[in-house]
């Protein structure tokens, strides 16, 4: 009796703080967009203008490159700059998916390249994202090459089907910390061209 009630109170523990993990991620700030059009499985966004971190990266694959990319990114804004600075954290998380991979972050709004820390790591560079027109899908779960490979190809046909064109450089998504196990969100996003 006594274990079971250990166990019970164990797992409520665990409820509890992926609940409060879940509500701190919803106050991260994001990459604004407003939605356009949606349809059955995705939708149409405007996204704003942002800055971004990146590093490419010489691998192909979400697995092959998001350990390191995130380690690379994450070690900068946690204060692997010049002035020591901790920067903010936001979402989502954006890989570009293709031969070789790029992982961004995006610069926090109170921020530019006057005022932002230089990176101790030269594989770190600063890129301005202009305003522009997205399709995206969305999955739950945990994001793996298979699940990503699957929903890029599910896009591209919703996309045929609606006779949109695309400019053929796909990214993925994600918007939760590792440590979140619930209400997990990963998206595959595609820019269009000439969407009216």
């Amino acid at each position: 009796m006594k274990i079971a009630i250990i166990i019970i109170s164990i797992l409520l523990l665990i409820v509890i703080v992926q609940i409060y993990l879940s509500r701190s991620t919803k106050l991260t700030e994001q990459h604004n967009y407003k939605v356009i059009k949606k349809f059955d499985k995705f939708e149409i966004r405007k996204y704003d203008a942002a800055l971004f971190s990146s590093v490419k990266l010489n691998k192909k694959g979400y697995k092959e490159s998001s350990s390191e990319g995130f380690r690379i990114l994450a070690g900068y804004i946690f204060g692997d700059n010049d002035a020591k600075e901790k920067i903010a954290m936001t979402s989502p998380v954006v890989m570009g998916l293709g031969d070789s991979s790029k992982m961004m972050f995006m610069v926090p709004k109170n921020y530019n390249l006057k005022n932002l820390p230089n990176p101790n790591n030269n594989k770190i560079v600063f890129e301005k994202e202009e305003v522009k027109i997205i399709a995206a899908i969305r999955f739950d779960g945990w994001a793996d090459d298979e699940k990503i490979e699957k929903y890029k190809t599910i896009l591209m046909n919703e996309l045929a089907n609606e006779k949109l064109n695309f400019i053929n450089k796909f990214s993925f998504l994600g918007y939760n910390p590792p440590y979140e196990v619930m209400n997990r969100r990963n998206e595959i996003v595609v820019e269009l061209i000439n969407y009216n």
